[in-house]
C-alpha cells in the first residue's frame, strides 16, 4: 500500500507521526510531499528543519514528474496545507474514486453566518462539496470542524477526528512518545508539588492566544497570598506591554517572560511545570501546546474554544477546561488546582495517559492504516472507537458575537 501526504512543509509537528508511517513495515511505502520551501517567519520561530534529512520527504519545486505521479496514482493520498500549490492536481485526485482525504482545522472560523454568502458557498463548493459522493474523507484537526463542515452538507458520514501528534518530553521520537515514561503514568506519582507551584504560558504573545489572561491570574494569585512562579514562554507584539503591566503591578519578581524558544526548549519549560495554562480563544484551530504539556505531565487548565482542547481533556478528569473565555471560570479551576495540590498530580498523571495511549502518532498511524487497508480490501471501513480516526461528532462552537465581549473581562 502506496500512501503520500501532501502539504506545504515538514515541520516538528507532522514529524512523528510520518516517522511512524515510514517504520511501519514492508506492506506500506509512506512518501511526504513539501510543495514549498518553508516560510521565513516559521524559520525564525525554530521550526526550521532539512527536509533532506528525511528519506521518505520528496521536494515538488525540484521533482515535480515524481511527486505528481504519486499524487495521482498512489494507494492513499492526504491533502493537508498546501497554499493552493496543486490544487488542480488535489482536484484531479479528488476526482479520481480513488481513497483520498483531506486534513482541515475550522473553515469558518470567525463566524459560521459566514457559509451564507453566495461567493463563499461556490467557493466551497469547488473547494469540497462536489465530492460528497467520492471516496473521500475529512480528517478534523479540531473539534469544532465537523459542526462547520456539517452546515454545507460535504462529506456526509466520513468526517473522522484528528490532529497534531507532536512528540513530548521523556520520548523517542523514533517510538511515536510511546516510552516507558510515557507509557506508564504512576511513574510520575514519584514526584511532588512544592512550593513555589510552577505556572506555565506558552505561545505567541498575540490577542487570540490572551496572554494577558496570565498576567491577570498572577495578579490575582498574589493578592490571596498564594506561593507561585509563573514562566510565559514566547515573543510577539503584545510583550512588550505585558512586561510594563507586570512591572506596575508589583508581579515582575513573580512572573518571567523568556521569550521566544524553540520547540524543544519550550518542552523543558512544561517539564518543570506542575500547571500549564492554555488561554487561546476559538480562532486557535488545534494548539498543540496542550499535547505537550499533557504529555509533560502538567495539569493544564483551558479554554475549550481551541480545537484540540475537547478531544484531548475531559474536564475534571484529565484536566480543566473553561468555558467562552470566562476569565473568573477560568481563575476558579486554577484555584481549585492550588487549593488541592493532589489534584495536581492526578491530573498530571491522567494527562499522560491520554496522550501515551490515544493521542500519540503511532496510534494515529495505526489507525490511519487499519481504515485504508479495510478500504482497500473493499469493506465499509470502520472507524476508530476513540481517538484518532473516530467519529467527530457535531460540536457548535460559542457564538461569534462572544469575541466582541472578550476585551472587557479583565476589567
Amino acid at each position: 500500500m502506496v500512501i503520500t501526504f501532501v502539504s506545504n512543509y515538514i515541520n516538528h509537528h507532522q514529524i512523528p507521526f510520518c516517522r511512524e508511517m515510514a517504520g511501519y513495515g514492508k506492506d506500506v511505502e509512506f512518501h511526504f510531499i513539501q510543495t514549498m520551501p518553508m516560510e521565513q517567519k516559521r524559520i525564525d520561530m525554530g521550526w526550521a528543519v532539512d527536509p533532506k534529512d528525511y528519506p521518505f520527504v520528496s521536494l515538488y519545486y525540484e521533482d515535480r514528474d515524481t511527486c505528481e505521479k504519486l499524487i495521482l496514482e498512489s494507494d492513499v493520498t492526504i491533502f493537508g496545507w498546501s497554499e493552493g500549490t496543486v490544487s488542480n492536481l488535489e482536484a484531479k485526485r479528488l476526482s479520481s474514486g480513488k481513497l483520498s482525504f483531506r486534513v482541515s482545522e475550522r473553515i469558518y472560523r470567525e463566524g459560521q453566518w459566514k457559509m451564507i454568502t453566495p461567493r463563499g458557498l461556490i467557493n466551497k463548493y469547488k473547494e469540497h462539496i462536489r465530492y460528497r459522493n467520492k471516496p473521500v474523507y475529512l480528517l478534523c484537526s479540531g473539534a469544532y470542524v465537523a459542526s462547520d463542515f456539517s452546515l454545507i452538507g460535504s462529506y456526509p458520514g466520513k468526517m473522522l477526528k484528528w490532529g497534531y501528534f507532536p512528540v513530548g518530553v521523556g520520548a523517542d521520537e523514533n517510538a511515536g512518545g510511546n516510552t516507558a515514561e510515557t507509557a506508564n503514568p504512576e511513574a510520575h506519582r514519584e514526584r511532588k508539588v512544592g512550593y513555589p507551584v510552577r505556572i506555565c504560558w506558552a505561545g505567541r504573545l498575540i490577542e487570540l492566544k490572551h496572554p494577558e489572561f496570565a498576567v491577570g491570574l498572577a495578579e490575582k494569585l498574589k493578592e490571596v497570598g498564594y506561593d507561585f512562579k509563573m514562566d510565559i514562554v514566547g515573543d510577539g507584539p503584545m510583550r512588550y506591554k505585558l512586561e510594563r503591566e507586570a512591572a506596575e503591578k508589583g508581579i515582575d519578581n513573580m512572573v518571567t517572560f523568556a521569550g521566544g524558544k524553540k520547540p524543544a526548549e519550550v518542552l523543558n519549560y512544561m517539564k518543570t511545570a506542575d500547571i500549564f495554562i492554555f488561554t487561546s480563544n476559538y480562532l486557535e484551530g488545534w494548539g498543540a501546546v496542550v499535547n505537550e504539556a499533557m504529555s509533560c505531565g502538567c495539569a493544564v487548565v483551558a479554554s475549550e474554544e481551541a480545537g484540540a482542547v475537547p478531544f484531548l481533556i475531559e474536564n475534571g478528569v484529565n484536566g480543566y477546561t473553561y468555558a467562552k473565555g470566562d476569565y473568573f471560570d477560568f481563575y476558579n479551576k486554577v484555584l481549585l488546582l492550588l487549593e488541592d495540590r493532589d489534584k495536581i498530580l492526578e491530573f498530571g498523571d491522567k494527562a499522560k495517559e491520554t496522550i501515551s495511549k490515544l493521542w500519540n502518532p503511532r496510534r494515529a498511524a495505526n489507525e490511519l492504516i487499519r481504515f485504508c487497508s479495510e478500504f482497500l480490501m473493499g469493506q465499509d471501513p470502520v472507524p476508530s472507537m476513540e481517538g484518532p480516526m473516530s467519529t467527530a461528532k457535531i460540536i457548535k462552537p460559542a457564538g461569534f458575537l462572544r469575541s466582541l465581549q472578550e476585551k472587557n473581562r479583565l476589567e
